[in-house]
């Protein structure tokens, strides 16, 4: 009995990558979605979710930038999924994601790639790829990859977790509180006996509805995520405040230290402006502790200010649209959590073969080349064993050189919060007129990226169309193993067909 119990996790883990690979109807993935989460009207029949008062930032695509006027493009890291997610709910519930919620680099980003690990001593690791770009064949396409470095489980920093959960009405339902307490309750199996959790909650008044407890007590703490309930008004400015005083009251020096906060966003009593609350999660960066935010649901769901603030408070982003995604947020990539690179910058410098360049997607993410070099410039983090990919379209230049250095790829990181930045750099590589070199990374990175273009409406997509897209995905369907566990990359295919259909 011992023994079975010491494996029951394990046996947890692989029931649910093979439960989760088999799909529940056309269209799904493994598992996705849940009919209970569909947005019905009194016909029964499925509402757009964008109808009912969704709200995006909209961003205008970066444009081209001839080389000669700027030779050098730097952006901070983006970690985010969430637009992905949202995109597959609004698919799959019949409807095209509307062009303000499609941002490329979180289509990218949620897909972990096949990147080698950082050399010994860093935290990161990075590479790079040119080729010939799919949409428009006298352009070049360059892949940057970054990953962070892989953590064993036992060599984990202990967690300090403050669940800050948004009990308003507007989470009541399915597809909302009760599918996050099922997720928070799976997370727990799986954190260790020294980890701990701490629940505010939020509606009308903010409660501490579980001091800050070692997971040992495990009972416990389900105890009361079981009993969370949604109703009322959504005070989550004081809420907030009061999970950053919980997380410096039980600050772990070395430990994890993350509130994460699951909600859809919409504050209406007390601190409710987003400007504000930028403020009171930057007054905290130097402080140690992380912000990740879980949205959920549709209908008043405020994308725009939750981006906004896991922009500016050290954090991530993510978009939970049914119980497979909570799985694979909390149980799977649960090592994200912990950031091994901290403020992390990524600059590229254009050498004379390129005409002109236009970075794809990180629009909101485009920084200064001035601030690549100053530390008290706040960036992205990356979470362990995580990777980042961005891709930049590029026009020859007619004088075009075989054997030419395209550009230098340089990253900034930092170990810690508040440390120094250490520095990477890359040449990139050499292309030689009329050979590709490029490997499947590349094109299924292409892939996703035409994807969303499509989906965007955009003027850059050339000649990209949904069968490129599964072309392109098709060729880089089989990663090395353990890349893609829970075949996320065969589900985007039935999301491009299913797509393409409406």
């Amino acid at each position: 009995m011992k023994r079975i119990i010491k494996l029951f996790p394990a046996i947890v883990a692989i029931s649910l990558i093979v439960s989760c690979s088999m799909g529940a109807f056309e269209g799904a993935m493994y598992g996705y979605p849940s009919d209970a989460y569909e947005k019905m009207n009194e016909n029964g029949e499925p509402v757009d979710p964008q109808e009912q008062g969704d709200d995006f930032i909209e961003l205008a695509e970066n444009e081209f930038i001839k080389v000669a006027d700027q030779p050098v493009s730097t952006f901070s890291i983006d970690a985010d999924g969430a637009s992905y997610s949202y995109m597959r709910r609004c698919v799959l519930n019949g409807f095209r994601p509307s062009a303000s919620s499609v941002r490329a680099e979180e289509f990218l980003n949620y897909f972990t790639f096949d990147y080698p690990e950082p050399e010994a001593g860093e935290t990161v690791g990075i590479n790079s790829e040119i080729g010939v770009c799919p949409w428009n064949t006298e352009h070049y396409l360059l892949r940057l990859g970054l990953k962070g470095k892989s953590i064993p489980e036992a060599d984990m920093p202990v967690a300090n977790y403050i669940l800050l959960v948004d009990t308003s009405g507007s989470m009541s339902g399915s597809d909302r509180i009760e599918l996050l307490k099922s997720g928070l309750i799976n997370m727990i199996d799986y954190m260790r006996p020294t980890d701990r959790i701490a629940i505010i909650t939020y509606a009308g008044t903010v409660k501490r509805v579980l001091e800050s407890t070692l997971v040992k007590d495990a009972a416990t703490i389900k105890r009361a995520i079981k009993k969370l309930e949604a109703s009322g008004s959504t005070a989550g400015g004081a809420a907030m405040q009061m999970a950053y005083d919980e997380a410096v009251e039980h600050y772990i020096k070395g430990g994890n230290n993350r509130i994460i906060m699951c909600t859809d966003g919409d504050f209406n009593v007390g601190v409710t402006s987003t400007e504000a609350l930028i403020e009171m999660v930057e007054s905290y960066l130097d402080k140690g502790i992380y912000l990740s935010i879980m949205g959920f649901g549709t209908g008043n769901y405020q994308d725009s200010r939750m981006e906004s603030l896991s922009n500016h408070g050290n954090g991530t982003y993510t978009y939970i649209d049914c119980e497979d995604e909570m799985m694979k947020v909390f149980v799977h990539e649960r090592s994200r959590f912990y950031s091994v690179a901290n403020d992390t910058k990524c600059q590229v410098k254009f050498f004379d073969w390129v005409d002109s360049y236009r970075l794809i997607g990180y629009e909101n993410r485009v920084m200064s080349n001035e601030d690549f070099e100053n530390d008290k410039k706040d960036a992205g983090e990356i979470g362990a064993g995580q990777t980042i990919t961005a891709l930049y379209e590029l026009i020859p230049a007619a004088d075009m050189t075989q054997n030419a250095t395209a550009a230098s790829f340089d990253v900034r990181y930092k170990t810690e919060l508040g440390g120094e930045s250490r520095l990477l750099h890359q040449d990139i590589g050499k292309y030689y007129q009329g050979v590709t070199k490029t490997g499947p990374e590349f094109n299924f990175a292409a892939g996703v990226a035409a994807y969303a273009m499509i989906l965007r409406g955009s003027k850059f997509k050339g000649n990209a169309d949904f069968n490129m897209v599964k072309e392109l995905v098709k060729s880089a369907e089989q990663p090395s193993e353990g890349v893609d566990p829970l075949k996320l990359r065969p589900a985007l295919l039935k999301l491009v067909d299913k797509a393409g259909n409406i």
